[in-house]
């Protein structure tokens, strides 16, 4: 039994902003990122939801975090279903597609989506090669309700990631509804290999999930704590950092460390990410969770 604690991203502009996290002498991507990787075990990378990850930037992680350090990776919006701007595609499928155009993975052809899917696993690759790529993060949004032909869609993108493990996270609480809805995207989970992310996050609303502690891979869980800030989760903000703008209280923590440790009994691996990314929120709470963890290790054994 594993568990490794993180943050999401680790150069989220309020942090570097904030001042109180990296050394002041951390001035550079590559001294940033080999402090955090002497601190955390895992990161996710949020950037790859943005926009296509590189080959050359996996290569970099690769030579400046230690033996054993881990990357989640977010998967491309446009393959979770998000609207996507052209733009931010390869310059020549850019072109293909036509510049300042906004789709959806519907509208693009065949061929197109087989070379993105196709560059977006080799830009992970050097990654893969060091066996410090964990999961592929899929974080559908609200408009993917319980469904079959969701559910095909999601089957699509673990078939277009042969050899990787994918983590699957939804944002419409259709999903979650009752004991038997539950049961059954749980048991369907656990058919296409998929890991289910167990969620912290606001309640109260469509786009709210429950946390559900269950696992539904034999090797790997996923928490993410998305902080339980409901007044900016639904509201119009600039950014990530201000929507999850939360610091979680100890007994908070304890109590969500506590679920973590039970969880962590049932497979080999877990992973627990704090996507709470304002200023240094993640980070301080991840390393207060981190020596929660060690009491409820003890106490449940």
């Amino acid at each position: 039994m594993a568990i490794l604690v993180g943050t999401a991203s680790w150069t989220d502009k309020t942090l570097l902003d904030c001042g109180r996290f990296y050394p002041k002498d951390a001035k550079t991507a590559e001294a940033r990122l080999r402090y955090y990787s002497s601190l955390y075990p895992v990161v996710e990378v949020d950037s790859s939801y943005y926009a296509m990850p590189s080959e050359k930037n996996s290569r970099l992680w690769v030579e400046r975090t230690p033996e054993g350090f881990t990357f989640n990776v977010k998967a491309f919006r446009l393959f979770t279903g998000h609207l996507t701007q052209t733009d931010v595609l390869p310059a020549d499928l850019c072109l293909q597609l036509g510049t300042n155009r906004r789709v959806y993975y519907k509208d693009v052809g065949d061929d197109v989506k087989a070379e993105l899917w196709e560059r977006f696993a080799g830009a992970l690759a050097p990654l893969r090669a060091a066996g410090k790529l964990g999961l592929i993060h899929f974080q559908f949004p609200p408009s993917v309700r319980f469904g079959r032909r969701p559910m095909q869609h999601v089957e699509e993108c673990i078939r277009r990631l042969p050899g990787h493990t994918v983590s699957v996270e939804f944002r419409h609480e259709d999903w979650w509804q009752g004991l038997e809805r539950v049961a059954d995207t749980l048991a369907w989970l656990r058919d296409i290999g998929a890991v289910h992310t167990v969620v912290d996050g606001p309640q109260g609303a469509v786009n709210s999930v429950p946390a559900v502690w269950e696992a539904t891979h034999p090797e790997i869980a996923l928490v993410r704590l998305h902080g339980r800030n409901e007044i900016t989760y639904n509201v119009s903000v600039k950014s990530a950092a201000e929507r999850f703008e939360y610091d979680y209280r100890d007994d908070e923590l304890a109590e969500l460390a506590g679920e973590a440790v039970r969880l962590a009994f049932k497979v080999k691996n877990t992973h627990v990410i704090f996507n709470n990314c304002h200023e240094d929120k993640g980070q301080s709470n991840a390393k207060t969770f981190m020596s929660k963890l060690l009491k409820s290790t003890w106490q449940a054994q």
